[in-house]
């Protein structure tokens, strides 16, 4: 019972495969060929649509339930996210919300704390647990999602040849269609959406909360389809957001928008304004006072403070000259400090922020 026994070796294959065929395979494309310019921006429309399809199918409907979707929307969603070959939506679902619940511990499936490159794609080399009936419950009544779990290997396989045979048709070049539409395609998004469970938890700021790894970060939400702000997303998971200023990218967040205002999609979830500000509030109200607990200014102050404090009800209840004219000359000494110490505050930009 050694630690081979624990390697999922399906996925295991199928990925480094691919990646190794990639290796030899582009090298001798390139040797006698170029692909047309058509075929190239083709593969970047379909890694769009499919990491679309996963973030606002897979992720936000399925996983958060973050809105509702006509069925006609559904089974598109299902299609291109089954194209994206990351396993089925229920499994999927499940994975991630047992990483929302669990983030950042060893029940969380893709844990950074285990490190960049096993959040990243190592975390799928191993035999995960079986799919939990009472983590996907509201899911599994719905009869596409069962069915495309049931049949996904069958569902993932027609899909992708399908594409790739279209698009051979369209350019009239089968073998860059299969090398490009297919394997290039998938290898680009496996590893833009791989980023989500990696540099989002890794690179970046912590703007709504401290309390787990996830970041936000403009330049991942560009590779990720508007994913990028992630600590928002862990803090307020059911908003169908993520980038929730105008001029956020996320191009998901537009998406099911324009699906709503067209009638296609219902019972869009947001979080109030007012909620946010309150929480930003609270948060950054209480890591500045970390901040300023931790400042040697702060503890300066505490000390000059005391001190002050301390002479000043003294100097109450003094009645020896002498002792008065010694202890004014000391307590001028700190008020001089206390100015001092008050002037540099003021100029702290932490403080003015």
């Amino acid at each position: 019972m050694g630690p081979m026994k624990k390697i999922a070796w399906t996925p295991f294959l199928y990925i480094a495969g691919y990646h190794l065929f990639l290796a030899v395979a582009l090298p001798l494309y390139f040797i006698g060929h170029t692909p047309s310019a058509g075929l190239i921006w083709t593969m970047i429309g379909l890694v769009f649509l499919s990491g679309t399809a996963i973030t606002a199918g897979y992720h936000r409907c399925y996983s958060h339930n973050c809105y509702k979707v006509h069925p006609v929307v559904d089974a598109i969603l299902l299609f291109f996210g089954t194209l994206a070959t990351q396993g089925s939506a229920l499994r999927w679902a499940n994975d991630h919300r047992l990483h929302h619940s669990y983030v950042d511990t060893d029940k969380d499936p893709y844990s950074v704390k285990k490190g960049l490159l096993h959040a990243h794609i190592l975390w799928m080399f191993f035999r995960s647990e079986p799919i939990d009936p009472k983590v996907i419950s509201d899911l599994t009544r719905r009869k596409m999602l069962n069915f495309q779990h049931k049949y996904y290997g069958l569902c993932m396989v027609i899909a992708n040849a399908s594409v790739f045979l279209a698009v051979g048709w369209i350019f009239n070049d089968y073998l860059g269609a299969f090398l490009f539409a297919w394997w290039v395609r998938t290898f680009l998004l496996h590893h833009t959406t791989w980023c989500i469970n990696s540099l989002a938890h890794f690179w970046g700021t912590k703007n709504y909360s401290q309390e787990h790894s996830a970041v936000d970060n403009y330049l991942i939400s560009l590779l990720t389809y508007g994913e990028g702000y992630h600590n928002y997303h862990h803090t307020f998971a059911y908003d169908y957001r993520n980038g929730i200023r105008w001029y956020h990218f996320d191009p998901t967040k537009w998406l099911i928008w324009i699906l709503y205002k067209l009638g296609l999609a219902t019972d869009l979830k947001k979080v109030n304004n007012y909620r946010i500000a309150r929480h930003l509030l609270l948060q950054h109200k209480d890591e500045l006072i970390r901040k300023l607990k931790e400042s040697e200014a702060i503890q300066k102050v505490q000390e000059v403070a005391e001190r002050l404090s301390q002479k000043l009800a003294k100097m109450q209840s003094l009645l020896d000259p002498k002792q008065v004219r010694d202890l004014k000359k000391s307590l001028k000494e700190d008020w001089r400090q206390w100015r001092l110490i008050l002037k540099s505050l003021q100029k702290d930009p932490l403080l003015r922020a």
